[in-house]
């Protein structure tokens, strides 16, 4: 059923996904660290990977989050005219265990689609937003199998 809603709501609303381009921008540089700091964390639980299996699809979401950082800064370049600066390659964080640093993978990977969905709402429509779309659909599947590594490792 269709709800009507007075003229000045339907014309005056501001959906709370609305980002500005500015902001859009600010989220893709802290995007490029964010992708860093999870390529030295999923290094870290490769090394602590237990089969050849579980490293291989560490090893495969590591790769896919370097081809994401390139893909933040590649856009951030072409709309700004500048490259991102100032990032950190030092790990943010240890892993004190191989479980839990599959479920803390796993948190990260679900609030990088919500900080990602944010910066696709800024952008205008075409093959940034088109890419951006391609790294959020990414991420989804990162924490479907991470999920799935959790499972798989849960004490039975």
């Amino acid at each position: 059923m269709y709800t009507a809603y007075p003229y000045y709501y339907r014309n005056n609303f501001a959906p709370i996904w609305a980002t500005s381009t500015a902001e859009a921008l600010g989220l893709i540089q802290s995007a490029v660290q964010g992708e860093r700091n999870d390529e030295l964390f999923y290094d870290a639980l490769i090394q602590m990977s237990p089969e050849n299996d579980q490293t291989s699809i560490i090893t495969g979401i590591r790769n896919d989050e370097r081809g994401h950082n390139q893909m933040f800064r590649q856009i951030y370049k072409d709309l700004t005219g500048q490259e991102v600066t100032g990032v950190n390659s030092e790990a943010e964080e240890t892993v004190s265990s191989y479980l839990g640093g599959l479920q803390k993978a796993f948190q990260g990977e679900l609030a990088a689609v919500e900080k990602y969905r944010k910066i696709w709402f800024g952008l205008p429509y075409g093959i940034y937003k088109d890419t951006v779309w391609g790294i959020i659909l990414d991420e989804q599947k990162h924490a479907d199998k991470y999920n799935n590594l959790i499972m798989y490792n849960l004490p039975r």
